[in-house]
C-alpha cells in the first residue's frame, strides 16, 4: 500500500513547479529547508492522495516521515491529521506521542502549519501546555515553530494567554520563520481580542522583531498601522 501511495504521488510530479520550489522553500545549502526535494505537486493533490490511504497504520506513516521528500511527508502529516480526529482518545494520545517523537521530521514550516494546530494544540486545549514551553525554548527551529503555531487551536476556543506568554519567549528569536509565525498568532489574537492585543505591542514594543510587528498589525486601518509601526499608542509612548 504505501508503495501504491508513494507512485500515486509521483504520478503527479511536475519538474517545473518543483524547481519553483525548492526556491520557495529555500531548499540551498545552508538554508532552512537545505536539502528537501520537491516533486513539484499541488496541496490538493497531496490532500487526495492522503484521503484515499487514510487507513494505512502508524508505523508506514513513520516511514513517510523519514523520506527526503517533502511531498511523502506532507502526505505523511495529511494521513496523521485525518487519523487523530477521526480517534477516541487513547488513539490520539498515541497520536500525540508519535507526533511528538517526529518532529525533527516536521521540517518546513508548511509541514508545522498544516499539522501542528490541528494534533498538538488539539490535544493539550483542555491539558496542562508544558510541552509547549519546553518546545519554546528548543535549539531546532521546527519545535519552536510548533509551539507557537500549535497554540492557533487555543485562539480558536477563546484561549489567547497561551499564545501571548509563548510569544513573550519567542520575540528574542534571530529566525525569521519565528518572526513570521508569531507575528500570525498575534494577529488571531487581535481577531477575538483586538484591546488585549495593542497592550500586548506596547507593552513589548521594543522587543518585538520588525516582521512580526508587520504580521500582527496587518489588519488594522492603515492610519493605526502606520502609527503603531512607529511606536505610538494612545498613552503617547
Amino acid at each position: 500500500m504505501l508503495e501504491q501511495l508513494k507512485k500515486e504521488l509521483k504520478s503527479f510530479a511536475n519538474e517545473d513547479s518543483a524547481k519553483i520550489l525548492q526556491r520557495y522553500f529555500k531548499t540551498g545549502k545552508g538554508e532552512y529547508g537545505e536539502g528537501d526535494v520537491f516533486l513539484g505537486l499541488r496541496s490538493q493533490q497531496v490532500k487526495d492522495v492522503a484521503k484515499k490511504y487514510s487507513g494505512i497504520p502508524l508505523i508506514k506513516i513513520q516511514e513517510l516521515l523519514k523520506s527526503e521528500i517533502h511531498e511523502e511527508r506532507m502526505c505523511a502529516l495529511r494521513i496523521l491529521v485525518q487519523k487523530y480526529e477521526t480517534s477516541e482518545d487513547e488513539e490520539k494520545a498515541n497520536i500525540f506521542n508519535f507526533y511528538l517523537k517526529n518532529t525533527k521530521k516536521i521540517n518546513n514550516w508548511d509541514l508545522v502549519d498544516i499539522s501542528s494546530h490541528c494534533i498538538i494544540g488539539d490535544f493539550l486545549s483542555n491539558k496542562n501546555k508544558k510541552i509547549l514551553y519546553e518546545l519554546a525554548k528548543s535549539d531546532n527551529l521546527w519545535e519552536r515553530r510548533i509551539a507557537i503555531i500549535s497554540t492557533l487551536n487555543f485562539i480558536k476556543k477563546e484561549n489567547i494567554e497561551d499564545t501571548l506568554e509563548i510569544a513573550k519567549l519567542l520575540l528574542g528569536d534571530s529566525h525569521d520563520l519565528i518572526h513570521k509565525a508569531v507575528g500570525w498568532m498575534l494577529r488571531e489574537v487581535g481577531k477575538k481580542d483586538v484591546e488585549t492585543l495593542k497592550y500586548f505591542l506596547e507593552e513589548n514594543y521594543d522587543k518585538i522583531p520588525r516582521t512580526t510587528l508587520r504580521y500582527a498589525i496587518e489588519r488594522f486601518e492603515d492610519g493605526e498601522r502606520k502609527k503603531l509601526l512607529k511606536g505610538k499608542f494612545k498613552n503617547g509612548n
